[in-house]
C-alpha cells in the first residue's frame, strides 16, 4: 500500500465510519481541574486536534470512579458534574469532522492515595496493607465503567475506549501475577478476562445501537502472558464484541523475545488473528508518513498517533501534504512545544519524559 491509503475511509461495526486511518492516542496530559472537570486547557487541546484531520480522537484516561485516580489533574467522567465540559469537547471534535471517544480508566492497584485515589487491587498481596477487592466491589467497578459510558453517550461522544493496558485495573485482572483470586474473576484466563468482557457487554446493552466501543491492550510487564492475551483477543474478535482494538505497543516494530511466538513481530501475533468486522490498529513510535503506511502493509486497519501528534498537532495534514514527512527529531525543547500550542500544564507533564523534552 502507499501512504495515500492512509486517507481511505474505514467503516466500523457501529456508528459512522472513520474518514481516514489516523486515530489520536489517549494521551495523559495532567491539565484538567483537580475535581476532574475539563479545563480551558483541555478544551484548547481538543480544539487543536479537532482541526487536524484525525478520524477519531480519544480523550486522555478518564476516571470512572473518584477513587480510580492515577494522575494529578486527571480528567473525570465519574460524576454528572463532568458532563458539561465533556459536551464541549465532543462538540469541538464533531465540528472538526472527526469521531470522538472517552477513554474509560480505573487505576486499580495503582490508584494514588496522595491524590485521593483508593488502591483497588485484585489480590491482597499486591499493595501492602490493602485487601483484595471483594466480589461485590468488582461488580461495582464494572457498573461504574458502564455508567461512565452512558455519561459519554449523553455528552455526545461517538463511543468509549476501555483502557485495558499498562497494569490498570482491566489489565491487572488479566495478569496471573496480580490476580490470585478464587472467585469468578480469578483463576483461569476465562475468569481473569471476565471483568473486561462484562464491561464491554454491559456497555453494549446500556448504550445505543450506533455507540462505538474500543479496547486498548498492552502485552508487556505486569505479569501479562502473551499467549493468554492472544487467546482472549481471538475470542473478542470472533464475537465482534468491540469496534476496534488499539494495540498499545511501545514500539510497533518490536520482536517477541521468548515463548511460542519468539522471533515474530508483536504486532503480527494479533494482526494474524481473524477479525471479522473488528478493526485493528497499533501505536508505538509512529513518527513518519512512511512508518504509518508500512503498518497498513503489516496488517493494521488504522494507526494510533501519540508523540508525533504532540510534536506536530496536525500530523495527518502533514502526511497528506508530504508523503515523505518525518517528525522533528527528539528530544525537543519546552519552547518548541510552547510555540506549537501546548499548555504549561501539559509541558510540565512532558518534562518527565526526558527522551521527548530536554
Amino acid at each position: 500500500m502507499s501512504v495515500s491509503d492512509l486517507f481511505k475511509p474505514l467503516t466500523l461495526s457501529h456508528g459512522p465510519e472513520m474518514r481516514n486511518r489516523f486515530m489520536m492516542a489517549p494521551l495523559t496530559n495532567q491539565q484538567s481541574e483537580h475535581d476532574g472537570s475539563a479545563s480551558v486547557f483541555d478544551q484548547d487541546w481538543i480544539r487543536q486536534l479537532a482541526q487536524s484531520d484525525y478520524a477519531l480522537i480519544q480523550t486522555s484516561a478518564t476516571t470512572v470512579e473518584a477513587g480510580a485516580k492515577a494522575f494529578e489533574r486527571q480528567l473525570g467522567i465519574h460524576s454528572d458534574a463532568h458532563v458539561p465540559g465533556l459536551i464541549e469537547m465532543s462538540t469541538s471534535i464533531r465540528e472538526g469532522g472527526g469521531l470522538s471517544a472517552v477513554q474509560l480508566h480505573h487505576a486499580g492497584h495503582r490508584a494514588r492515595p496522595d491524590l485521593g485515589g483508593i488502591p483497588a487491587p485484585a489480590s491482597s498481596s499486591t499493595v501492602p496493607g490493602v485487601k483484595a477487592l471483594t466480589t461485590e466491589q468488582v461488580k461495582r467497578i464494572r457498573d461504574s465503567f458502564i455508567a461512565a459510558a452512558k455519561r459519554a453517550e449523553r455528552a455526545g461522544f461517538d463511543g468509549v475506549a476501555l483502557h485495558g493496558a499498562f497494569g490498570w485495573i482491566l489489565s491487572e485482572f488479566m495478569s496471573p501475577l496480580l490476580n490470585d483470586r478464587t472467585d469468578e474473576y480469578g483463576g483461569s484466563i476465562e475468569n481473569r478476562a471476565r471483568l473486561t468482557i462484562e464491561v464491554i457487554e454491559g456497555i453494549r446493552r446500556a448504550c445505543g445501537p450506533d455507540f462505538q466501543i474500543g479496547w486498548r491492550l498492552s502485552v508487556e510487564r505486569y505479569g501479562l502472558r502473551l499467549e493468554e492475551l492472544r487467546e482472549v483477543t481471538a475470542e473478542i474478535l470472533d464475537q465482534e464484541l468491540i469496534d476496534y482494538l488499539d494495540l498499545a505497543l511501545w514500539d510497533s516494530a518490536q520482536i517477541v523475545q521468548e515463548g511460542a511466538f519468539r522471533g515474530k513481530t508483536m504486532l503480527s501475533v494479533f494482526t494474524d488473528l481473524p477479525r471479522k468486522d473488528v478493526r485493528v490498529g497499533a501505536a508505538g513510535k509512529i513518527m513518519s508518513a512512511r512508518r504509518a503506511g508500512q503498518l497498513l502493509d503489516e496488517g493494521c486497519d488504522f494507526v494510533v498517533i501519540g508523540r508525533a501528534g504532540i510534536l506536530q498537532r496536525d500530523f495527518p495534514r502533514q502526511v497528506r501534504a508530504n508523503p515523505l514527512y518525518d517528525s522533528p527529531k527528539l528530544p525537543v525543547t519546552a519552547q518548541y512545544l510552547r510555540t506549537g500550542g501546548l499548555s504549561e500544564r501539559f509541558i510540565n507533564y512532558m518534562r518527565g519524559w526526558h527522551s521527548i523534552v530536554y
